[in-house]
């Protein structure tokens, strides 16, 4: 099985913008020395928590920082772009890195309703036509004319390069079956809901997968949350800063993540103690082979190849630890 690598650029208590970005390119170099597949930025918009808010510029930086790993988003929120802003983006990343390039595509806002509208210039955000979006994004990544009236008279530079691979982000059998039959990969974020992971949505996937340019076979990766430690007792001190910032985003609260310290310190209501047990589904908590044998189970079951590793602590060293003690279990 493949591991790959998940980062948002958090921005911890203490620690600054420039020095999450300036992170995110040590955990590639560092992940790539490993043997980690690929590394993908996700795209967050007005926070403070995470400095990945122009993803594709991140994947730029790191394309010239390092040599083999794959590199792309994950993803590139497409309402907020015209579908030849998103083709020539990275069809120029592409030129600059043949080979190493991923377009992973999503259909959330990645921000709040302010950032949403902001990006917008205050026009109403189109949430109904994102997949005729990424149809016609893909085809000028093509060098294909699209139907549409509005992109038949001009093309996407640079024309005659290496395709990127083209991926879907998803948490459901809608976008499964989409990206199946665009011949694109598809990525499941095992770590956005609850219960949402089921056998049944990659079986869609594959039984609508047609072959593309983009890819010959059917490709699913499964992103997690993982804090792994040489102790179960290490990572659940580790996890706790992070518990906590996912029961406050339930309630619609987001903010940078605490010290494993002022994590041991916080007082946690009754509910907010179910809340943490109840997340411990989708975060994934303990040593390497503990969860390196979760991987691999879910990877029997469900049939995927690659797991997409997201570790979110405070701590770069910790970050770097969980990678690390991951890939001496696993690669």
């Amino acid at each position: 099985m493949r591991l790959s690598v998940l980062d948002q650029a958090p921005i911890t208590r203490g620690n600054s913008p420039q020095g999450a970005l300036e992170k995110a390119v040590e955990l590639a170099q560092v992940t790539e020395e490993l043997g980690y597949y690929r590394m993908w930025m996700a795209e967050h918009h007005g926070s403070d928590a995470f400095a990945s808010s122009a993803p594709e510029i991140i994947t730029a930086y790191i394309a010239a920082k390092t040599k083999n790993i794959r590199l792309g988003t994950g993803g590139t929120m497409m309402m907020h772009y015209s579908p030849l802003k998103m083709a020539e983006v990275f069809k120029t990343l592409s030129a600059l890195a043949p080979g190493r390039i991923d377009y992973g595509v999503g259909r959330a806002p990645g921000g709040d309703q302010r950032s949403i509208y902001a990006l917008s210039q205050g026009n109403n955000p189109d949430f109904d036509h994102l997949y005729e979006k990424l149809d016609v994004a893909l085809k000028l990544i093509k060098d294909e004319v699209p139907e549409e009236t509005l992109y038949k008279h001009t093309i996407a530079t640079p024309r005659k390069v290496t395709l990127p691979e083209a991926w879907l982000l998803g948490s459901s059998g809608n976008s499964a079956i989409e990206a199946g039959q665009r011949g694109i990969g598809y990525s499941f974020a095992q770590f956005f809901m609850l219960n949402a992971m089921r056998k049944e949505i990659f079986e869609l996937y594959r039984y609508h997968f047609k072959p593309s340019e983009f890819l010959e076979k059917p490709e699913i990766n499964v992103a997690y949350l993982v804090t792994v430690a040489e102790t179960k007792e290490e990572a659940e001190f580790q996890a706790k800063p992070q518990d906590i910032a996912r029961i406050h985003l339930a309630q619609g609260r987001m903010s940078q993540l605490r010290t494993p310290e002022q994590a041991r310190d916080y007082k946690l209501s009754e509910e907010e103690i179910i809340g943490i047990q109840r997340n411990r589904q989708i975060h994934l908590v303990g040593t390497a082979k503990e969860v390196a044998d979760k991987l691999r189970e879910d990877a029997e079951v469900y049939g995927f190849q690659e797991a997409m590793i997201c570790s979110i602590a405070h701590s770069q060293e910790q970050r770097l630890n969980t990678y690390r003690l991951l890939a001496k279990e696993m690669l």
